[in-house]
């Protein structure tokens, strides 16, 4: 079902995520393996609106940062990179406290274009708190 990369380790993808926004909000990569990808984000105050409910962005930063890295993990030979270009999420309940996990998996994987849907559960119940589709446009050198 495509390409995924061999040079990828778990510890390579979480280096990745850094002091940008999925680090921030402590997200990790759990697992990863052909057309598919998993992830964890322990819950904290910044990640509820001010109405004291899990914010809606939170949920979809696990899911598309998920789907980003799974992206990565299946890039073409020669692309230079990726860029959401499409999302949608919806959403089926909240959560309080505790972890949320995402797992995506590749519906399409194209030289141009590849299509990941993600599911993000409460880690506790395993109940699904969400769903997420969206579109990654591949990068290509110029010229």
């Amino acid at each position: 079902m495509g390409y995924l990369r061999k040079d990828l380790t778990l510890e390579t993808l979480n280096n990745r995520i850094g002091e940008n926004l999925p680090g921030y909000l402590g997200i990790s990569m759990t697992g990863f393996g052909e057309g598919e990808i998993t992830s964890r984000m322990e819950l904290k105050k910044i990640h509820f609106a001010p109405n004291t409910y899990l914010h809606a962005g939170s949920i979809v930063t696990l899911a598309d940062t998920t789907a980003g890295f799974g992206t990565y993990a299946h890039l073409p030979e020669g692309s230079t990179g990726f860029t959401t270009i499409e999302l949608k999420s919806n959403f089926l309940g909240t959560l309080r406290e505790g972890a949320i996990i995402c797992v995506a998996r590749a519906q399409h994987l194209g030289r141009n274009t590849q299509i990941w849907d993600a599911e993000v559960f409460d880690e506790a119940t395993n109940r699904k708190m969400a769903l997420f589709r969206c579109s990654q446009m591949i990068l290509w050198p110029k010229g």
